[in-house]
């Protein structure tokens, strides 16, 4: 039987971000267990690759004030490209509650050490982007040192980094059961079994299935969001932050030369639905044109659209730690969207609370899975 200190289950940006973690902080003995063929065919591969510290929670601010300047920083930390672009998040409030949201959350994004957030006045965001429909923008938040990554290539560069320091990357290799053995693990897969004394479930959308093996309930369900890339176009600046507009949720950022759409259909239903429906084109495109009217002109091929799964919790916050009742077994799970823009901090908490039991990134009780059963949940509304 293959032996190891630490057993990741799922190769997917969080996963290989723990990995790194770990190895960095000196545990050589980590293997990552990845399902697929190649690592980056989960929810990874299909992220929008935002990354942002606009939250209306302290701990979501605290990991994103770690992770943003960490993905800044990360070729040179590791010696792989991410992509990073400081692009910013700007925000367009339509009415004067939307306004009052968005100060009060920068207000604590501020009291925590973000220095680059701040409010704007309609007259600015018009002034900034002649090309949006401005009529209803009262004003909004801009931060510039949001913006966006390539998921894949930070994923590749966090397992890259971990496997040239000794780990372990078992590609065809899913989990089949995790059994409990005295103070270790033996963890079943399609490439045999290995015994490791702490295994980690990072299996994004398919992580309550994986939680089960080990007797582990876990919150935590698959949402479909679909995706829709625009071919080239010229008519909107490629400078362009990720732009949002609260009146219905409809955001878009610069992608090679066109634009990546996203929204959130509020009709979507939870469930393993991977399939792209070409009736979301209209519906995005609709909500497209109406902010931004030269958007009409936008040109579309369904074929190249996709679905990607958010692992959502009740409180749209991800549960991290180790499982009640079950010694050793650790969680990184649930990130409701934000799980690349968080993998840094996820990693370092990971790693933080598996060699040291404590972490002093985040106050990591408060997003424990007790927290569901003692009704200790955080609801962040800052969801995209």
């Amino acid at each position: 039987m293959q032996t190891a200190e630490v057993v990741i289950i799922g190769g997917g940006i969080v996963g290989s971000s723990i990995a790194y973690h770990l190895l960095h902080a000196g545990c050589k003995d980590v293997l990552v267990l990845e399902r697929e063929t190649a690592q980056g065919k989960g929810s990874t591969g299909k992220s929008m690759g935002g990354v942002r510290a606009q939250f209306s929670t302290p701990v979501n601010i605290q990991m994103s004030l770690y992770s943003i300047p960490f993905y800044a920083s990360f070729e040179e930390r590791l010696g792989h490209p991410c992509d990073y672009r400081p692009q910013g998040y700007l925000f367009c409030a339509t009415s004067e509650r939307h306004l009052t949201y968005l100060r009060s959350n920068q207000e604590k994004q501020i009291a925590l050490g973000l220095q680059n957030v701040r409010m704007l006045s309609g007259v600015e965001i018009r002034g900034m982007f002649s090309q949006l429909r401005g009529d209803d923008i009262v004003g909004g938040s801009f931060c510039s040192t949001d913006g966006f990554v390539d998921p894949y290539s930070a994923m590749i560069g966090f397992m890259t980094w971990a496997s040239d320091h000794g780990a372990k990357l078992w590609k065809n290799a899913a989990v089949a059961a995790i059994k409990r053995l005295g103070c270790a693990f033996e963890v079943e897969t399609t490439r045999g079994t290995v015994s490791a004394k702490k295994v980690v479930n990072a299996a994004g959308a398919w992580a309550a299935s994986v939680a089960q093996m080990a007797g582990v309930q876990l919150p935590v369900e698959p949402l479909r969001r679909m995706l829709v890339p625009t071919e080239p176009f010229d008519d909107f600046p490629h400078t362009a932050p990720m732009i949002i507009d609260m009146s219905n949720g409809f955001h878009f950022r610069p992608e090679s030369r066109g634009f990546l759409l996203a929204w959130n259909d509020p009709e979507e239903t939870a469930g393993f639905k991977t399939d792209f429906e070409a009736s979301f084109i209209e519906k995005i495109l609709i909500r497209a044109a109406d902010r931004v009217p030269v958007f009409e002109n936008l040109a579309v091929n369904p074929k190249r659209a996709w679905a990607g799964l958010y692992e959502m919790t009740p409180d749209h916050h991800p549960i991290l730690g180790e499982a009640p009742g079950v010694p050793g077994f650790f969680l990184a799970n649930g990130f409701s969207g934000h799980g690349v823009m968080h993998a840094p901090a996820t990693g370092k908490i990971l790693s933080d609370l598996m060699l040291t039991g404590s972490t002093s990134l985040i106050d990591a009780r408060l997003l424990d899975l007790a927290r569901f059963a003692e009704g200790r949940t955080i609801h962040e509304t800052a969801v995209l």
